[in-house]
């Protein structure tokens, strides 16, 4: 779908929308893309990892890869992090895992607990 400058995309390879927003908002020109928050589910929309942080990091950065492929991008070329976690405790081993796939250099980052969640699997 596109507005005024701006295409919204669910790239196909990426597991389904949790609810109702796109993966991805491109504006034009120039390739601007805010892609929307991944969470531990495959491919299929399963939730992953349910209740193991561990486990459910590498599937979210995964999925977040995959939606970078279909662009024709990678994680070089992301240039900020927004990362919500359900509890404060995992802020350091998420930060730990994320570096793993980390770019050469750091991206701008935030992260924050949060006590909201779409589902109960995360």
């Amino acid at each position: 779908m596109t507005k005024a400058g701006v295409t919204y995309v669910n790239p196909p390879n990426a597991p389904p929308p949790q609810g109702l927003y796109s993966h991805v908002a491109r504006m034009a020109p120039g390739e601007l893309a805010f892609i929307a928050g991944q969470v531990a589910i495959d491919a299929k929309g399963t939730p992953v990892g349910v209740g193991d942080f561990a486990a459910q990091v590498p599937a979210v950065l995964a999925n977040l890869g995959t939606v970078l492929k279909d662009l024709g991008a990678d994680f070089e070329c992301v240039v900020q992090f927004t990362t919500y976690l359900t509890k404060a405790e995992h802020i350091p081993s998420g930060c730990r895992c994320a570096v793993s796939c980390s770019p050469s250099y750091s991206p701008a980052a935030s992260t924050r607990p949060t006590r909201c969640s779409s589902s109960t699997a995360w």
